[in-house]
């Protein structure tokens, strides 16, 4: 059991830090991707909260109509 510890423990130090290119790109894919998001929940939220003011005074026009 030792054995496959210090295994495990010399392979994870053997792997490379550094990030490649590949890895910088899919960050900065990832980082877009989440911030892009964030900026349509953001629109979406917006655009809702027209759609109910719209409403209400559509309801309101039908009702001063009705009197």
């Amino acid at each position: 059991m030792l054995a496959g510890v210090l295994l495990l423990s010399g392979l994870a130090a053997c792997q490379k830090k550094d990030e490649g290119p590949a890895e910088r790109v899919g960050k900065k894919l990832d980082e877009a991707a989440s911030t892009a998001a964030e900026k349509i929940e953001e629109v979406t939220s917006k655009v809702g909260e027209k759609m109910q003011e719209a409403g209400k005074s559509i309801q309101k026009a039908a009702d001063d109509a009705k009197n």
